[in-house]
């Protein structure tokens, strides 16, 4: 049901007239049909024995990794950081085993996906010196114990004082081998969260009117891709002006005839993200707005011919950026042009290892996932970002989402 809200802009309270527009809420679209199943037991079992390969090859006696996606990912343990110590230790041959407070046991059991050996610790004992016997008791106390690279410092203190005879180092090299490179399960999450984001942008984006502001249409958004299946994970609506800001201004905000609509937005399916931007005018665009929006959405293509197999994954960005700079914008990172890298890893993370930046070495290959989103923004006046993630097939890059048409069909 359409309902009208007074839309109060800035400090001064300048009051526009009331505006009718509706909530989205008695007009949701139906879940989307062929969710793909969870992750299951016998997929991470296969990534644990792949991180056990790459353990012994690197010399590494064992992997520890704390609660974030690394360890959902290896796991299945959806936890909490905090300043009790819950963690999961990877051995280079045999069961792993896991660490947690002895009356959150129970709790870290319900998600557990795989076997493991619960060890746990009351509330006034060292964890760390829990981890340390762990390692001991399988023989592994003088070798090199790898930790997460997201981890907190109060981990290696306390396995350094505790562990004194083991070697520590950056896992880095054993987690990113793994979660760079996507299973087929992986992806069809992901392009099933894709879609639910397309999908939420079709329903959304013919809903907007005048006077809304940022927070309305973003929850016009997320109303969508929870009725649609997704779990909202954020939904950042940029206008006018701010739009020539990546992430936007504090700004008061308001849709206005003439100005840009730059809507980014994304969502989870079972952990796996989606990205996806959209800029359009409301009304009709201004040949400016027109020239620009025609020039990202080259630069966006560019970028994307450029993601070649074994190709460095810096060289993306060195594309879309050259082809920027033969048009005036920049160079490098100067504005009026491209502000930011050109992309970014995507999976259980909405960012992740690697970057499509300059200097990224690291070589392009199957069951990679980057977002492709070489924006121009002016500074004062309008930016413009378009936004659509790909993975790396033998046969090349393929997108989750089709790219907009145009600047006047923009979903």
């Amino acid at each position: 049901m359409d309902r009208r809200r007074l839309i109060t802009l800035g400090a001064a309270g300048l009051t526009l007239a009331a505006v009718p527009f509706s909530s989205g809420a008695a007009d949701l679209p139906a879940r989307l049909p062929d969710a793909p199943p969870p992750i299951g037991r016998a997929e991470r079992e296969a990534r644990i024995a792949k991180a056990q390969r790459l353990m012994r090859e690197q010399g590494v006696s064992a992997l520890l990794i704390e609660p974030g996606s690394s360890l959902i990912y290896f796991t299945g343990v959806h936890w909490s950081r905090s300043e009790r110590l819950t963690c999961a230790l990877i051995p280079a041959d045999g069961e792993i085993g896991v660490v947690t407070p002895f009356f959150e046991e129970p709790s870290v059991r319900e998600s557990l996906g795989v076997p493991a050996e619960v060890r746990t610790w009351q509330e006034h004992e060292d964890p760390l010196a829990l981890v340390a016997g762990w390692l001991r008791d399988r023989k592994l106390g003088s070798g090199v114990v790898a930790i997460e690279e997201t981890n907190r410092y109060f981990i290696v203190d306390g396995l350094k004082r505790n562990l004194p005879t083991a070697t520590l180092r950056n896992g880095a090299p054993v987690v990113r081998g793994c979660r760079m490179i996507k299973s087929p399960a992986e992806i069809a999450l992901m392009q099933h969260a894709s879609n639910i984001t397309m999908a939420a942008y079709r329903h959304t984006v013919p809903k907007i009117e005048a006077g809304m502001r940022p927070g309305d249409i973003g929850r016009l958004m997320n109303q969508a891709t929870a009725s649609l299946g997704g779990d909202p994970e954020f939904a950042l609506v940029l206008l006018g002006e701010a739009a020539a800001y990546p992430h936007g201004s504090g700004k008061p905000q308001s849709v206005k005839a003439g100005e840009v609509v730059l809507m980014d937005c994304g969502c989870t399916v079972e952990g796996y993200q989606s990205d996806i931007s959209r800029t359009f005018v409301f009304g009709e665009p201004t040949a400016k707005q027109r020239k620009v929006w025609g020039e990202v959405r080259r630069g966006q293509q560019i970028a994307f011919e450029a993601a070649r197999l074994g190709a460095s994954a810096g060289s993306v960005d060195d594309a879309a950026r050259s082809y920027y700079v033969s048009l005036g914008y920049g160079p490098d990172y100067k504005l009026p042009g491209l502000s930011h890298r050109t992309g970014h890893g995507i999976g259980l993370d909405g960012h992740e290892p690697v970057n499509l930046v300059r200097g990224e070495t690291t070589k392009l290959a199957p069951g990679m996932c980057f977002s492709d989103e070489p924006g121009i923004y002016i500074p004062g006046e309008f930016g413009v970002r378009l936004e659509d993630c790909f993975h790396m097939t033998e046969q090349g890059p393929k997108w989750f989402s089709q790219p907009s048409e145009s600047i006047d069909k923009p979903v």
